[in-house]
């Protein structure tokens, strides 16, 4: 793996790879053999994954990403200059980058140079992101092939004595855990974090309905093909034989939980050969397989999760025209 002193970035090699694939197989196995099928979000990102989302991101329909945009206009400057110098940066699901450049080039003006660890597990994102990055002096980019907690567990080791470490976990990512699962991934995230670290955290906010799922379910199928695609990796990586015909996406708005969950649907009775597990799967017509939640949040809530998961609420910016919230909070120092 390349040094963030020295830029570059750390490609999967045959053990990560193998690891991953591992890994993929595994929860697809668990995934399909439950009452209620599901599959891990997280798998969404293969290349043309990864490429759809970019797409999503630009549609009349899903505002998420514009909001953030905006916020991180306003606050990029303000982040470094309410935490201590030298900072060192990470990125759980870096994506393409785009936002995130934003904040470097603010915290490039109150530092000679930024080791920047872009952690994700898809390889082309990480391409992308180092693209996208290479154009600001001072940055040190290192690609991180990996999930969010293998990932921030090789920052925590890398990282040099003296530097405080921001954290950004950016598009409402949180959001596709439940609350259980929230506050302990918040947690965790804390115990590898120390005194004056801080995290910088995008929620999306509850929203009339109409909208949440226009923006799930957008007019143009890319949200759909986007969900399919994940049946295409699996075709591909695990020699299944679903047929993608035979499955539609499916948005729903659970009002009781505030979270959009998206599903595949069988539409017919069928069965599905996983040759590389050496199983089949069968389903019934209506069935479906659950890929996504995205949890949304209210104003309210977000400092009491910052305290439950042991922060200190330090910022926080709010877009009116797409409700969203980027908060920024800190490790507090040791009493």
């Amino acid at each position: 793996m390349a040094s963030p002193l020295t830029g570059g970035q750390a490609r999967p090699g045959g053990r990560l790879r193998s690891a991953l694939d591992g890994r993929f197989a595994q929860d697809v196995r668990q995934g399909l053999s439950k009452p209620q099928k599901e599959l891990p979000a997280k798998y969404f990102y293969d290349a043309v994954g990864s490429a759809l989302f970019e797409a999503i991101t630009r549609l009349p329909e899903y505002g998420l990403t514009r909001a953030e945009e905006r916020l991180l206009w306003r606050c990029a400057r303000e982040v470094p200059e309410l935490l201590e110098s030298p900072l060192t940066v990470a990125e759980l699901g870096s994506g393409s980058g785009h936002k995130t450049g934003r904040v470097l080039e603010a915290i490039c003006g109150r530092q000679r140079e930024v080791p920047y660890y872009a952690i994700d597990a898809s390889p082309a994102a990480l391409e992308g992101c180092r693209a996208t990055l290479s154009a600001l002096a001072g940055v040190r980019f290192c690609g991180l092939a990996s999930f969010y907690e293998e990932g921030l567990a090789e920052v925590a080791r890398r990282r040099l004595p003296g530097q405080r470490l921001l954290l950004m976990f950016l598009g409402s990512n949180l959001g596709n855990f439940d609350r259980v699962q929230a506050h302990a991934f918040l947690a965790g995230l804390r115990i590898r974090l120390l005194p004056g670290d801080a995290l910088l955290l995008g929620t999306d906010l509850v929203k009339p309905e109409a909208t949440l799922l226009a923006a799930y379910d957008d007019a143009a199928g890319v949200t759909a093909a986007f969900n399919l695609n994940l049946l295409h990796r699996i075709n591909r990586e695990l020699d299944a034989d679903f047929d993608l015909r035979r499955f539609c996406h499916l948005a729903r708005w659970c009002a009781g939980e505030r979270r959009i969950e998206m599903h595949l649907l069988s539409q017919a009775a069928q069965k599905v050969t996983i040759a590389r597990l050496g199983c089949a799967v069968a389903f019934e017509p209506g069935e479906t397989i659950w890929t996504e939640s995205s949890h949304k949040f209210t104003l309210e809530e977000l400092p009491q999760m910052a305290a439950g998961a042991g922060f200190s609420p330090l910022a926080r910016w709010v877009d009116e025209e797409w409700p969203f919230a980027e908060s920024l909070w800190v490790v507090p120092e040791a009493r």
